[in-house]
């Protein structure tokens, strides 16, 4: 599976905000822009019209056309929301959460107060937006939640290997691209990041910005690296939290990505089996490691029906595992859902399954996933080679703790290698050269943007400059570390830069 990045996956949720006074609607002023070509110019110059959206947010809307290669086309629609300076502003932050495919749009308005520090809050307008292809903004449609139920968890009980599981993988695959295709459009061929690189310098013009500050966290990333490097000069102050290396193929990231999960779980467990409430108490980590494996398998023949009468599969506990791994305060509930689903219940493995991919008791509450793939599928070509993709298999499962319990890594990505839409990217280095010092964060424990990610994003950056949190979990701002905090937000609000360190 692609990078899934979804900053508060099972921590921040919508918050019920009341007392605040309407804000007064407030137009932007958009910087000149003489030296975009002339056929741009009318989406650079467009005004925001910024207007009250209950809970101290303003919201709006802007225009940007669907190819930028042809802006006299059709044009698409991106929604934005703002959390006004409360102290002396100077200026405006756009921030994007990850994914791809995650509201930004929803995240700042749940999260706003929780997750930025008071300092960053008091001195920026903070502007998220959705980007092309997600949630509020024009956005990818394939499934109604049935269908996406099957979809995200299938789980086929056919052996490794065998012509009767790729066969399933690549229906399965084939028709999910189908039905993207159908009911997107146009769209679909348009979601790529360069082309939300665009968006974003468009936004920052419209909204009156003449350098664009940007705190970006996990998918993030990759838009802030590809913007400092297509538009170095318009950089101002720039922080990239769960780096990713926009040099590594798809291959490449999966590995990585399955020996970082791989290294977290195993650390949970090390915490976990020395603790009285842990099912796998007075195990080894490796033998809790077999018994989980063990328990997958199981799940794959015999799933566990909920109350609601979903099926509670491999799939759903191999999704449950990820989603508490992102956030060492999850542990707990990790280690319920395990003690619970041992005993025939798999109401916490669920609710854990459902926060990851954002579920509801009623449906998707956005589509998350299916901007995921639309992305993902067109930023970076996969390999299709039949013999390749059986050595990267072997790979893949030896890194894998789990990876017996696996049977479709040999397969690599069906999904995106019958997309309906030919990449556009490919991986590459970037540079930056004359963009003013960009801070890279990395966690060493980070299991979905490894620590090597952030090492070598930004020793390729022309001025990176590296801070390092000693931690697991998933980005490191968020913890409200000092070290780390207030490092970052002194370059914000003051444009100081630290030096390169290791905090934890």
């Amino acid at each position: 599976m692609a990078l899934v990045a979804v900053l508060a996956v099972v921590v921040l949720a919508l918050s019920g905000c009341s007392g605040f006074f309407p804000l007064p609607t407030v137009t932007s002023t958009p910087q000149p822009v003489s030296s975009v070509p002339a056929a741009l110019r009318p989406y650079y110059v467009q005004r925001l019209v910024w207007k009250d959206c209950g809970g101290g947010f303003r919201c709006t809307t802007a225009t940007a056309p669907l190819d930028w290669a042809h802006p006299d086309g059709p044009r698409i629609r991106l929604a934005l929301t703002q959390h006004p300076a409360s102290g002396h502003r100077i200026g405006t932050l756009f921030i994007n959460p990850g994914g791809p495919g995650v509201s930004g749009v929803d995240f700042l308005k749940s999260s706003a107060s929780r997750f930025f520090d008071s300092s960053l809050l008091d001195a920026y307008d903070v502007v998220a937006w959705d980007p092309r292809g997600v949630g509020h903004s024009t956005a990818v449609d394939c499934y109604d939640t049935k269908q996406l139920d099957a979809f995200l968890f299938d789980d086929p009980d056919l052996p490794e290997g065998s012509a009767e599981l790729k066969a399933h993988e690549e229906s399965v695959s084939r028709s999910f691209g189908a039905a993207c295709a159908a009911r997107t459009g146009a769209l679909l061929a348009h979601v790529d990041t360069e082309s939300t690189v665009q968006d974003l310098d468009m936004l920052r013009a419209a909204a009156g910005s003449p350098k664009l500050d940007y705190f970006g966290f996990s998918y993030g990333t990759s838009i802030g690296a590809l913007y400092a490097d297509r538009f170095p000069t318009h950089v101002g102050r720039m922080a990239l939290d769960g780096a990713v290396d926009p040099s590594t193929t798809s291959f490449q990231q999966d590995l990585a990505n399955t020996k970082a999960f791989g290294a977290a779980l195993q650390t949970y467990l090390a915490s976990c089996v020395r603790s009285t409430d842990c099912p796998f108490r007075g195990m080894t980590v490796d033998e809790a490691t077999r018994a989980i494996a063990t328990l997958l398998i199981r799940l794959r023949e015999s799933p566990i029906r909920t109350a609601g009468g979903r099926a509670a599969n491999s799939a759903v506990l191999r999704t449950a595992i990820d989603a508490a791994l992102y956030d060492q305060g999850e542990w707990k509930v990790l280690t319920q859902a395990f003690t619970q689903i041992l005993k025939g219940d798999p109401s916490t493995a669920m609710a854990l399954a459902d926060s990851y991919v954002d579920r509801g008791a009623h449906g998707y509450t956005d589509n998350l996933f299916e901007a995921l793939y639309a992305v993902d599928c067109i930023d970076r070509p996969v390999e299709k080679d039949p013999t390749v993709l059986a050595a990267e298999g072997r790979q893949l499962a030896a890194a894998d703790p789990l990876g017996a319990a696996d049977n479709t890594e040999d397969l690599g990505d069906p999904v995106c290698a019958d997309w309906p839409v030919k990449p556009t990217g490919s991986p590459h280095r970037v540079h930056a050269t004359g963009a003013p010092p960009i801070l890279v964060l990395g966690t060493t424990g980070d299991p979905a943007t490894p620590y090597a990610w952030a090492e070598s994003l930004a020793g390729q950056l022309q001025r990176g400059v590296l801070i390092t949190w000693r931690g697991q979990g998933h980005t490191a701002y968020r913890n409200h570390v000092p070290c780390v905090g207030d490092r970052v937000d002194a370059f914000f609000t003051k444009g100081a830069v630290p030096q390169p360190v290791t905090c934890g």
